[in-house]
């Protein structure tokens, strides 16, 4: 009896160290990352048995704010250095667990079925086209990255005039998805993500990479699980899947 009772005990004790080792990992990402975290967090999660991924996306912004009124969030990955560098600025994150983990590119969008001829930016300005899907430029980075390409051209008055502005990248494909716009602005990445409802016009000329970056957050309650989550999308096998969605070794 004794000698059973000591099993027991042995193996409680066991599974509440297990318990105590098991933790939870939150990860607030850019909008465009949705499909390809989704697929690395169930990965991350296979390799890492008791460790939970809780995901939250949005624009890079949005979520910024979010962190910065305290939402709990381990790992901030973001659509461009600008928002992580606010973040940095602010104390959110730990600045030396920053690292760039893919690049993506700017494309025009229009629905699958739209007869319209755009090849270039200057073709927005046409009539047939009456409303553009944007990312809010004060948030959302599609929306900068926009704003600075029509505003090389010197096509920003006249296409934002026409602009539906949208809290995310996502938003902006839907509305393209849809055909509730002429065209919309997204990343190649996202355009992928529909191929029997949009198709890409032309990839949008920029002056600067669009690059992103991840680092753990400076409130962070899982340091650990924070660091190794980091590590998993900066492996071969994290690589491989971003790869898969159609984004860029940094």
């Amino acid at each position: 009896m004794k000698s059973t009772l000591k099993v027991i005990a042995s193996a409680a004790v066991l599974m509440v160290s297990n318990l105590a080792a098991a933790g939870e990992v939150t990860v607030s990402a850019g909008a465009s990352l949705t499909n390809a975290f989704k697929d690395i967090a169930q990965s991350f999660e296979a390799q890492h048995p008791g460790t939970r991924v809780l995901l939250n996306f949005g624009s890079s912004g949005a979520l910024l704010q979010q962190m910065a009124k305290g939402a709990p969030v381990d790992v901030f990955a973001s659509a461009d250095q600008e928002t992580m560098d606010q973040a940095v600025k602010q104390g959110l994150i730990v600045a030396n667990s920053r690292h760039d983990f893919v690049r993506n590119s700017l494309v025009l969008t229009v629905p699958s079925d739209s007869k319209l001829a755009i090849k270039n930016l200057k073709d927005l300005t046409q009539p047939g086209v009456l409303k553009v899907a944007i990312g809010n430029p004060a948030s959302v980075p599609v929306g900068r990255y926009t704003q600075a390409a029509l505003e090389a051209a010197k096509l920003w008055p006249a296409v934002s005039a026409k602009a539906i502005n949208t809290q995310n990248v996502r938003q902006s494909l839907d509305y393209v998805a849809r055909g509730e716009v002429e065209a919309g602005f997204v990343y190649a990445t996202d355009a992928a993500v529909m191929p029997d409802k949009v198709k890409v016009a032309f990839t949008v000329p920029l002056n600067e990479v669009i690059s992103y970056p991840i680092a753990a957050s400076a409130s962070s309650s899982n340091a650990k699980e924070a660091k190794s989550f980091i590590n998993y999308v900066l492996s071969p096998a994290g690589q491989s899947i971003l790869g898969k969605y159609g984004f860029l070794k940094p």
